[in-house]
């Protein structure tokens, strides 16, 4: 060992002694608390020799409080101020009466002489010199001040405050407002001007860092420091330091935790029963929530683990790896502190180097693995997830494609959809088509596109969330997302039954504007394509996955409409004078009641009448189908998709993306209808619903910005004119344009003509183009889709 470290372990070793004799030989009396080391430097010693306190198992505050416990907490955590009288004290900053909430068999409120000084809050008996000092609450930068609020005082009279020290929680009370605020920022000010408290763990895990060339000293560390080693009793106190007091006003509640503090304690015991769990998933689950609810808990947890899998008694049993197998959830799902990731990284190689070719070793080679691609997960890990990462497996991902195909891939935690779709391209032979694709999340009657980046494992576990609440079946969808150039596509090619399969579902979902005959021959070339010739014994799909149902239900009410039946009490009233009519009066309620009857009535006969009518429109619809069915035998699959796609290339829209927006706004008028906002390769057009022709179409030349202008409208700048849409499909669109703009960016880089330039975001959530010479060129969004 050089000479320096030889210097270091021999001017330290009293240090760590001291560690030793104070808290290593009876861990469950840790409490772990102490000030900094510029605090403690005054008292001449070495920045190893750390104070360490002993805890109390009493509750916040008591009722018998003396000198001595004071003094205690005094000695614990700061340097003792000389014994002066309580007049002569010049360090006191604000004192007066103020009445403290006492719990014994009741609560009940006793006043109490109050002084603050830099250190402390302290009470006595009485303001007389030389009287009996009763309690003392140590401040220091993790203490904390509730303000007095008006719901306290509507209930007791009394403005409160209420102060949270390490051992105990002071619930002040006094009449005047002025007075409790008064005490409240003055203690809140002492708060603040505390040097940040460090816990033994900090201090010795900064001396791990400082030392890790030095493996002597480190091993001299860890030996004569058992709060840094395996134990089966216990923790009182946590291993980083938190601040005081409930979680309501340190960070965010709403699912029953207490303070940060008591969950942390409370996390090492779920650590502990993970040995002797006969299913440790449920428990592995609920630290890992825990930790996406506490932020500040992460750290915690990393050290625990590190703590519980240093020399541990019986390393290779079953129970043990039960801890590397959560550290292996933890570093797939969280990443620690800089400070902590370094103390961690150690911990791993240095198990390694101790520990070659066993199972801690592969667990540490895993784990130091995921923390180079970790990124902070939005979900807990699905119970699948964790069972592969305890065995430090991949998983199986189903994506589904256009028609009644799918495939299997092997997915990691860290997988994003990029990755999917790269791979989902090598795989079906897409690498070099200029269209691009995207993944969906996709039921029966929704569906949307998954961002680029986004966690795959992620979107699993929210897919699995809602086919539980919703009884619906969810699946991922690798589909076409930019339809650049839908001439080059192959007809034999399986890019050609993308643009077929996504086609049909646009027609179901009546969003391809088309006469019914045209509708209908498109639904019987589906049915040659699916089954081949006509055949009675044929398998046939039903109506609603071949031809759009709306289309069928605006015929059926254009023909009620046009022959209304009038209500038998319209009728009356016909050939009734209106000088006959009931007065209002003792029959009022009678007749109000059977016209409510009547009315309802009408309404379900009416309900009926429709139903009946939909479903012989339905079979009539259903009939022309199968007879132009039958007219298409002979008919190969090929012919049948390239005769539909060329019906539907009849559209000018054909290979848009359509978003129903409910407002139209612009310089030059306004409609308050639903639209179709059509997003294109070469530009935006608007469509009423079901019309083939465009209201208006705006090629991205003439765009000059687009993007969210708030919660629920977008808006597009083409020249001078403004178009704002109210739509619940803000991000999507704009994505889309992202998306198309970044396609024909690539096409510029490669030499082909492109009208684009490079963009410039000024607002968040909005593109503007910058101004050109010639006015048909545009910027690019800088931020990816």
């Amino acid at each position: 060992m050089p000479l320096q470290g030889v210097c270091w372990f021999l001017c330290c070793r009293k240090g760590f002694s001291l560690l030793g004799r104070d808290y290593g030989e009876k861990e469950e009396e840790e409490s772990f608390e102490l000030r900094n080391k510029e605090d403690l430097t005054p008292n001449g010693r070495s920045p190893a020799e750390v104070t360490v306190s002993q805890p109390t198992r009493t509750a916040n505050g008591t009722n018998g409080h003396t000198v001595s416990e004071g003094t205690e907490e005094m000695k614990s955590l700061i340097i003792e101020k000389n014994k002066m009288g309580l007049e002569e004290d010049p360090e006191l900053l604000v004192k007066g009466w103020l009445s403290r909430e006492v719990r014994g068999n009741w609560i009940k409120q006793r006043r109490y002489w109050f002084v603050l000084s830099q250190d402390s809050l302290d009470y006595y008996s009485g303001q007389e010199k030389g009287a009996r000092r009763l309690g003392t609450l140590v401040l220091t930068n993790l203490c904390s001040v509730i303000w007095p609020d008006k719901k306290t005082y509507k209930e007791t009279g009394h403005w409160s405050i209420t102060v949270y020290g390490r051992k105990h929680c002071y619930r002040l009370y006094t009449k005047h407002f002025n007075e409790a605020v008064h005490w409240a920022c003055a203690i809140q000010k002492i708060i603040d001007t505390k040097a940040p408290v460090e816990t033994p763990t900090q201090l010795l895990i900064r001396d791990i860092e400082e030392n890790k060339f030095h493996p002597e000293v480190v091993e001299h560390i860890y030996q004569h420091n058992p709060i840094l080693k395996y134990t089966q009793g216990p923790l009182y106190a946590p291993l980083l330091p938190f601040p005081y007091g409930s979680l309501e006003h340190t960070y965010h509640s709403g699912k029953g935790y207490g303070s940060v503090r008591e969950e942390a304690v409370k996390l090492f015991n779920c650590l502990q029963q993970l040995e002797s769990a006969r299913e440790p998933v449920p428990i592995i689950q609920g630290v890992l929530q825990t930790c996406l609810d506490l932020r500040p808990l992460r750290d915690e947890v990393y050290c625990q683990l590190v703590k519980q899998t240093s020399y541990t008694p019986a390393p290779y049993t079953a129970a043990h790896l039960r801890y590397w197998q959560l550290l292996t959830c933890m570093s797939c799902t969280f990443l620690p502190g800089p400070n902590v990731l370094k103390y961690l990284r150690f911990h791993l190689k240095r198990i390694q180097s101790q520990n070659p070719e066993s199972e801690m070793d592969n667990y540490a080679s895993f784990i130091s693995e995921a923390l180079e691609k970790t990124k902070c997960r939005g979900s807990v890990p699905s119970w699948e997830e964790i069972q592969v990462l305890m065995s430090r497996q991949e998983m199986l991902c189903t994506v589904h494609y256009p028609g009644p195909l799918s495939c299997q891939l092997y997915i990691s935690s860290h997988t994003t959809a990029n990755e999917v779709v790269r791979r989902m391209q090598e795989k079906l032979g897409l690498q070099d088509t200029k269209n691009t694709f995207a993944l969906y999340e996709q039921n029966a009657l929704w569906e949307q596109p998954v961002p680029g980046g986004a966690l795959i494992a992620d979107i699993l576990t929210s897919l699995s969330t809602k086919e539980s609440e919703s009884k619906a079946q969810w699946k991922l969808c690798f589909k076409l997302y930019c339809l650049l150039d839908a001439d080059s596509i192959s007809v034999d090619s399986i890019e050609y039954l993308f643009l077929f399969e996504q086609c049909h579902e646009m027609v179901v979902r009546g969003q391809l504007p088309a006469c019914e005959e045209d509708l209908q021959v498109l639904a019987s070339l589906r049915l040659q394509c699916l089954v081949g010739d006509f055949s009675t014994h044929a398998p046939c799909p039903p109506l609603d996955e071949l031809f759009p149902g709306h289309v069928l239900e605006d015929q059926v009410l254009m023909s009620l409409s046009a022959h209304p039946a009038l209500p038998p009490c319209q009728v009356a009233d016909q050939g009734c004078p209106t000088t006959q009519r009931f007065h209002t009066g003792l029959l009022a309620g009678t007749l109000w009641s059977h016209t409510a009857t009547a009315a309802h009535k009408q309404k379900v006969e009416q309900d009926m009448r429709l139903r009946s009518r939909l479903k012989e429109e339905a079979a009539a619809v259903m009939a022309s189908i199968l007879e132009r069915w039958k007219g298409l035998a002979g008919y190969s699959r090929r012919d049948s998709i390239a005769a539909y796609l060329t019906i539907a290339r009849q559209w000018s829209g054909f290979g848009c993306t359509l978003y129903e927006v409910d407002f139209y706004i612009s310089s030059t008028g306004s409609f308050s209808q639903k639209l179709w906002l059509g997003v294109a390769a070469t530009s935006v057009s608007l469509y009423r619903q079901g019309e083939a022709e465009a209201l208006e179409s705006f090629p991205y030349g003439q765009i000059c910005s687009y993007g969210v202008s708030d919660s629920n409208t977008f808006k597009i700048t083409a020249g001078d004119r403004d178009l704002m849409f109210e739509t619940t499909k803000l991000t999507e669109i704009m994505q889309l344009m992202n998306a198309y703009f970044s396609a024909i960016r690539r096409q510029r880089g490669k030499g082909e003509d492109a009208d684009i330039t490079k963009t410039k975001c000024t607002e968040v959530g909005f593109c503007h183009l910058a101004s050109t010479h010639t006015p048909t060129l545009l910027e690019l969004p800088s931020h990816p889709v």
